[in-house]
Parts: structure tokens; C-alpha cells; sequence
């Protein structure tokens, strides 16, 4: 029973391409909350908050916030998507496909995105602010602020690694270039910092 139901979501895992596209979900939203965290942290820091436990508020409310986000829009997208590809289906075979193998293949690819989505940002997020649990057991929260930057940075390097072996890219080179963008929002939170007189 356990297997036959194994391998009827492994047949829909193909029917609808779930692969590809739980990549691209789980590569854009982790980098969309690897770099929402590293705003937090600027702010945090450039603000003089001296407090773990706002930063790690700020940073799980962040988070929690990111991942319904990311759960709801691409649920309803993703749904929508998969309706209007039915549809033309129908319209091409004329016939209903409402119980066919394709329409519960759309379905569980439509939950399956939703929580690849949603979680992404959601785990990318809380792994980022890790650090600041240390600064409640009285770790200087300076070394928590710079421990969670350094964590962003590799994680945003490992991402680019993981898109440059589905590419079969250069990995170093595509690490770097996604690590840049975390070094671009650094350096742009603290400009703003700087005008704003901090």
C-alpha cells in the first residue's frame, strides 16, 4: 500500500514536472529570505539594538510573515495555472478531465510548490538569525550580528553553487555572483544608515 502510493506521487512528481519548478521556487525564495534577514540585521545594527530578543522577534516575525507569503501566492498562482492548463487540455481532447491522472497531478504539484515555497524563506530565514539565540546565553550580541551576516553570506555562496550544478555552471563564479548581492545589500543598508545619520 505504501509503495504503490510512493510511486503513484513519484508518476505525478513527473506528470507535472515538480522538479523544476520546486528548484526555482526553493532557489528565489530562500534567496528572497536570505536577503530580507540581512535588511533585518543592518537595521538591527545600524539601529544600535542592543537586544537579542527583538532581533530575533523581528527576524522569526519576518520570516513567519515571508513564508505565509510565499505559501499563499504560490498556492493560488500555482492553482490558477494548473486549472487554465487543464482547461485547454479539456478544450484540445474535448472531453472532462476533472478525475483524470493529469488534473491529480496538478493538484498535488499545486500543495507540493505551495510548501516548497512557503518554507523556503520560512527556513532560510531562522537559520540566519541562529546566532542571536547564543546572545541570550550571554554571548556579546556584536559577534551574534557579524555570526549572522557570515552565515547569510555562505548560504547565499552555497545557493549559487547549488543553481550553478543544476546549470552545470562554473560553481565558484555563480557563488560569488550570488554572494554579491548580499555585499550590494550590506553596503546599501549601510549608506542608508550613514544618511540617516547613524
Amino acid at each position: 500500500m505504501e509503495s504503490s502510493r510512493l510511486e503513484q506521487f513519484k508518476e505525478y512528481r513527473r506528470i507535472a514536472g515538480i522538479d523544476e519548478i520546486g528548484r526555482r521556487y526553493f532557489a528565489m525564495n530562500a534567496f528572497d529570505g536570505i536577503l530580507t534577514m540581512i535588511g533585518v540585521l543592518m537595521g538591527s545594527l545600524i539601529g544600535r539594538i542592543a537586544d537579542p530578543f527583538i532581533v530575533i522577534y523581528t527576524g522569526l516575525t519576518t520570516s513567519v510573515a515571508m513564508g505565509i507569503s510565499g505559501f499563499w501566492g504560490a498556492y493560488m498562482t500555482e492553482a490558477a495555472e494548473r486549472k487554465h492548463e487543464l482547461a485547454e487540455l479539456e478544450q484540445a481532447m474535448l472531453r472532462d478531465l476533472s478525475d483524470s491522472k493529469q488534473a491529480r497531478a496538478g493538484k498535488f504539484a499545486v500543495v507540493v510548490v505551495s510548501i516548497i515555497d512557503g518554507l523556503s524563506p520560512l527556513l532560510a530565514g531562522f537559520v540566519v538569525i541562529l546566532p542571536f539565540f547564543l546572545a541570550v546565553a550571554r554571548v556579546d550580541i556584536q559577534v551574534c550580528y557579524y555570526a549572522s551576516l557570515g552565515i547569510a553570506m555562505l548560504m547565499l555562496f552555497a545557493l549559487g553553487m547549488f543553481l550553478a550544478n543544476i546549470a552545470r555552471d562554473n560553481l565558484i563564479r555563480s557563488g560569488i555572483r550570488m554572494l554579491f548581492a548580499g555585499l550590494v545589500c550590506v553596503g546599501l543598508s549601510y549608506a542608508l544608515g550613514v544618511a540617516g545619520g547613524h
